[in-house]
């Protein structure tokens, strides 16, 4: 036991036990300052840490900014791709409204000089008609005066009237022979024409023009019998015509008598023979009424035609353009070579009819145009049952004109050069070289400014700012905030370490590293004298010691 002892003197214990105490206090200093930086170096980890997904959110937003800026571009380069899809279309709708307009002027100027045309005819027709007329009225006076000079009376009789056109003849055989004279007066020299004349006024002398008058004249009384008789037998087939029924009431009439006679039947079996034949009687007297009945029905019939022919026949209907019907009545007048003079009515009514039926789609494709090009008025829509009126649809016309008049003067349609100039400012607005381009960058933009828009409207509700605020303030808003957040970053990170700058920090740490490695080895060497392994036991160790020495 005393051979492992060792022996101190009293000022050396006291110097090993202050070098201890000194040791203990300054290990003890040095792991409370240890200890200080390790809390210090997690805080500051734990702050990077936090900066690092800060900063990694904020590229995050940065990205899905830049996204949204690239659709905001998509966007723009679609809607410039639509309105020039949009304007070309234009375009050519308005240049095939103006081939539609060209050829509307022209068709309207073609019908004007047909309506030109037949003014002029229809003011010649009317001056030879009044010249006819004037002509005819003489020919009466002239036939008058002379029946008056031969016979020193008026025409009464029939035989006067023969008479008078007779004389109607022999003034026409003059006029034409005066016509014939002037004629050869223009051709023949002057003594021939001397020659002629006198030829022409001994006429009347010879014995060969009589004979040829006496058979002229019974000539003209054979042909005026013969007409006579003609017009008898026109007058007796237009009675018979009027008398006659048409085939439909033929059939009905047979309709009926058949129902007669089955009546008749069941009265001859029920009264007897007797009661038979006065109902025979009767029968007969109501066939004869029925007859009756159906001439006055065929009368009223032919009325109504003739009023439907005079209409169409009239100067106010239009051309007459139809094919001839082959229908059952023609080919019934056909088989019995029978014409009433009517057959024209029925095509005539149904060319009518048509053209009628058409109006409806000629309004249809009017109004369809109409709301096309001036969508701002509003037509009325007639009912399926009314009929369409010519004047609806030239106020449907003169509307869409009226409009395209009122665009041209005022010069709403924009230019073909204005349109170039936009298109090209699009190219140097978006930075595209191509027309393609433009419609992909302009969706690019448009999709962009949406996100961008998204994005400034969650961070106006994260700041509780008004959604009127301007992008600056919000923008000034932000940086206030990030500016708090790093001073507050820097106020933990001195409070930590305890001191006011960052030099003194670094000059602690240089302090650490040239401590440390002595202090380490002063350790080591005690832990190997003392015969231990763990700091813990070095002070027990001490103490022992201590108390050993004592």
């Amino acid at each position: 036991m005393v051979s492992d002892t060792i022996v101190l003197d009293k000022q050396s214990s006291l110097g090993i036990r202050l070098a201890l105490k000194t040791l203990v206090d300054d290990t003890e200093r040095q792991q409370k300052m240890i200890h200080g930086l390790i809390e210090a170096n997690r805080q500051l980890r734990d702050d990077i840490r936090q900066e690092r997904g800060r900063a990694c959110r904020q590229e995050q937003r940065a990205k899905e900014l830049e996204n949204v800026v690239e659709n905001i571009k998509s966007k723009i380069c679609q809607l410039e791709d639509e309105c020039i899809a949009k304007v070309c279309q234009q375009q050519n709708q308005v240049k095939e409204l103006q081939k539609d307009q060209q050829a509307s002027q022209t068709k309207y100027h073609h019908q004007n000089e047909k309506l030109h045309e037949q003014e002029e005819t229809i003011a010649r027709l009317q001056k030879e008609l009044h010249k006819v007329g004037m002509e005819e009225q003489q020919r009466v006076a002239t036939q008058n005066k002379m029946f008056c000079q031969f016979c020193k009376q008026a025409p009464k009789s029939l035989l006067d009237q023969q008479f008078l056109s007779l004389i109607d003849y022999y003034e026409s055989q003059i006029n034409q022979m005066k016509k014939e004279l002037r004629y050869k007066k223009d051709t023949d020299h002057v003594q021939g024409e001397g020659k002629g004349k006198e030829e022409f006024f001994n006429l009347d002398a010879t014995p060969n023009y009589r004979a040829l008058l006496t058979s002229f004249q019974n000539q003209l009384i054979e042909a005026k019998a013969r007409n006579e008789q003609l017009m008898c037998e026109n007058t007796d087939l237009k009675k018979d015509l009027e008398i006659r029924p048409a085939a439909q009431e033929l059939k009905l009439c047979k309709q009926q008598v058949k129902k007669l006679e089955k009546m008749l039947k069941k009265n001859i079996k029920s009264y007897g023979i007797i009661r038979g034949e006065k109902v025979k009687a009767n029968n007969e007297s109501e066939s004869m009424t029925g007859e009756d009945q159906l001439q006055a029905g065929c009368r009223r019939y032919l009325q109504v035609l003739s009023k439907i022919d005079s209409v169409i026949s009239s100067p106010r209907a239009p051309l007459v353009i139809y094919k001839r019907s082959k229908g059952p009545v023609q080919n019934y007048m056909k088989e019995n070579g029978q014409e009433c003079g009517f057959e024209h009515l029925p095509p005539t009514v149904e060319m009518w009819a048509d053209q009628l039926m058409s109006l409806k789609d000629l309004h249809g494709s009017l109004r369809k145009l109409s709301v096309e090009l001036v969508p701002w008025h509003t037509v009325d829509t007639p009912n399926i049952t009314e009929c369409v009126r010519v004047e609806d649809l030239q106020f449907i016309v003169d509307t869409i004109l009226e409009e395209v008049e009122n665009k041209e003067k005022n010069g709403q349609m924009p230019s073909l050069q204005t349109l170039y100039a936009i298109v090209s400012h699009f190219q140097k607005l978006f930075d595209v070289t191509s027309l393609n381009g433009v419609y992909p960058r302009m969706n690019e933009v448009y999709t962009k400014l949406g996100e961008m828009t998204n994005a400034m409207r969650n961070l106006q509700e994260l700041l509780e700012l008004d959604h009127s605020a301007p992008p600056a303030v919000l923008v000034n808003t932000v940086g206030k905030l990030c500016t708090v957040i790093n001073e507050n970053v820097t106020g933990q990170v001195e409070q930590l370490l305890g001191t006011q700058d960052i030099q003194s920090i670094i000059n602690k740490l240089e302090e650490h590293e040239d401590f440390f490695p002595v202090f380490q080895a002063l350790i080591q060497d005690l832990l190997c004298v003392l015969e231990i392994s763990n700091l813990d036991d070095i002070v027990p160790a001490v103490h022992s010691l201590k108390l050993l020495a004592q």
